[in-house]
């Protein structure tokens, strides 16, 4: 899920099932609960949950610097949209409510276990809990799953957010289906409700991680009767424990307690808080001095606080026991077009490669508590992630070498442009630290005659307007764009698919901003996924990670980590693995 899309091991996963921590198992019950006895250290939301309550009442306050993508779920793709969707939107399957590694085992959510695979892992068949309801009153049937898939793989033209995988592996029917929008009498044979609470997933291959993608948000149920296309984001019909009260395009949302929603069909969800209130558009900057305030809850974003507040906030002893450095699991990067000239010649990418110094940007964002240097796509959080850099050049100390730089100036007139050229990068204007970056590689670029100009646009609209749209991207020649990206689920596949795959590219919503098409790697993609083989499924996630490096698409930057701030009157509030950021399904407030 881009920006940030958290990812581990699914080796870590399963070792994690013993060590599950239960919020509700701490502190009091009830209204006037206290906010439990953890004490606020920093790093202490990594492992552990801060102060852990039970308390109900409140208001939950969240702030954002500029926009979601949607709060459609099925129309968003950012990792924190993910995350606080599962508040109104129950998937199939999910990650469990835990810190660190114990919150990637996958379990169920509305369904009442794991997938059943058959013919080979081509079919896959899940059964939901019974009696559950519509925050409306109406019951939830796998045909809603059905409706919800259709409407998100379907219809780009009107949901073009999101990723692609069932539109790329479900079978089709024989005359390819239209979507809901376009089609009304008809709707994918290859996905089959028996009765209202089985439902059968036909592949046109095996598939081995088919549980991690129904806990996507696509899986979320929406009544056919109720959607409006493109503008169901103003009255989603909820299937988890809380709704929609308000919501207000560009400025934000409130949600209240699910009349609807039952404590028994879901292990998972508490409803601590009485009010979630969500306000858009606010500068990162106050976004910050609002937390260390207190007059907010968290900061939405899940990005971390800006690094103009970081300094403060880290030499003051008591600000600093409400951070936590989290490993997001997520690379920060540059993306090269390779559909915009000259970076569509592989040896003006590669000069980019040599040229731009990481430790500058790393300094930029405000030094190694925001990540280490980068030398692959995979993080060393991800299975199959394997050590290599390829763009080393001999007594690269990793800052602005000048072998690194001679190896740019050879790469430049390899590819017939020895003076440099001259291109745009984009990057997003509400977020501080992404613009520190930008300015670190185009000072770096600079030095070899590589001219960069940054291009600024609003977080919300980037992928379906700027640089996730690829007409727009050619027209307006971008050449580069500033991206971070994490795994939608913790394996090899979910980090490297939907960036890496041609079969990806899309005209908005587009994740794979390089627009890579490279036969032998989307070759390699699909044969890992089928493989049964675990071993030598993790084995192909590093080959091709090497692959897509030596078509120098991609200039890693940093393994990204982010300083999150949580203020003393947030209750069971820790660091999820499987997102990245602050789990936000049971958060509360003693305010």
């Amino acid at each position: 899920m881009r920006t940030i899309r958290s990812s581990r091991t699914a080796v870590l996963a399963a070792a994690a099932a013993a060590v599950v921590l239960a919020v509700t198992s701490c502190s009091s019950s009830g209204k006037g609960g206290t906010a439990g006895t953890s004490s606020a250290a920093y790093n202490a939301g990594i492992a552990g949950v801060v102060n852990p309550s039970t308390h109900t009442g409140g208001t939950v306050a969240y702030q954002l610097s500029s926009t979601p993508d949607s709060m459609d779920p099925g129309n968003t793709y950012y990792a924190f949209m993910w995350d606080f969707s599962r508040l109104y939107a129950r998937a199939l399957t999910t990650f469990s409510t835990a810190p660190g590694t114990a919150g990637l085992k996958l379990v169920p959510d509305l369904a009442t276990g794991l997938g059943t695979s058959s013919d080979g892992g081509r079919t896959w068949t899940y059964h939901i809990r019974p009696g559950l309801k519509f925050s409306d009153g109406t019951p939830i049937t796998t045909a809603d799953i059905k409706y919800a898939i259709e409407r998100s793989n379907y219809a780009p033209d009107v949901l073009s957010n999101g990723p692609t995988y069932f539109h790329q592996y479900l079978v089709d029917n024989s005359t390819p289906y239209q979507g809901p929008y376009k089609d009304k009498t008809g709707g994918l044979n290859s996905i089959q409700t028996p009765d209202a609470t089985t439902i059968v997933f036909h592949l046109k291959q095996p598939f081995a991680d088919f549980d991690y993608l129904v806990s996507n948000p696509q899986t979320a149920p929406v009544p056919a009767a109720k959607d409006t296309g493109a503008s169901y984001v103003n009255n989603i019909v909820s299937s988890g424990s809380y709704m929609f009260s308000s919501y207000t395009d560009g400025k934000g949302a409130s949600l209240v307690k699910n009349p609807n929603w039952s404590a028994a069909s879901d292990p998972l969800r508490k409803q601590y808080p009485d009010k979630i209130t969500i306000d858009f558009n606010v500068a990162q900057t106050t976004v910050d001095q609002n937390l260390i305030a207190g007059n907010t809850t968290l900061d939405m974003a899940g990005a971390g606080i800006a690094a103009s507040t970081q300094a403060t906030a880290l030499s003051n002893a008591s600000q600093k026991g409400h951070i936590d450095d989290a490993q997001s699991g997520a690379l920060a990067y540059v993306a090269m077009s390779t559909n915009v000239a000259p970076l569509n010649n592989l040896h003006c990418r590669m000069a980019v490669e040599y040229a731009i110094d990481k430790t500058s940007v790393q300094t930029a964002t405000g030094g190694d508590v925001h990540g280490d240097i980068a030398s692959t796509v995979l993080p060393p959080t991800v299975s199959g992630y394997t050590p290599y850099n390829l763009y080393a050049t001999p007594g690269d100390a990793g800052a602005d070498s000048p072998q690194g730089l001679a190896a740019a100036k050879q790469q430049l007139s390899m590819c017939g442009m020895p003076n440099g050229f001259t291109t745009n990068l984009s990057a997003r204007a509400d977020r501080p630290n992404e613009i520190a970056m930008a300015q670190a590689v185009q000072a770096s670029l600079k030095k070899v005659g590589i001219n960069v100009s940054i291009q600024q646009y609003p977080s919300g609209k980037y992928f379906t307007d700027n640089a996730g749209a690829p007409a727009f991207v050619h027209a307006h020649d971008l050449g580069l764009m500033m991206m971070a990206w994490a795994a939608d689920w913790p394996t090899g596949y979910g980090f490297l698919e939907q960036i890496l795959d041609g079969a990806t590219i899309k005209a908005s919503g587009n994740s794979n901003l390089s627009e890579l098409n490279d036969p032998n790697i989307n070759s390699m993609l699909s044969s890992a996924i089928q493989n049964t083989n675990d071993a030598a499924r993790t084995a192909a996630w590093g080959s091709i990670d090497k692959a897509a490096m030596q078509q120098a698409a991609i200039v890693p930057l940093l393994y990204r980590k982010d300083l999150l701030y949580r203020p003393a009157a947030a209750t069971n509030v820790y660091v999820t693995e499987a997102y990245g950021m602050y789990d936000y399904l049971n958060v509360g407030s003693t305010k």
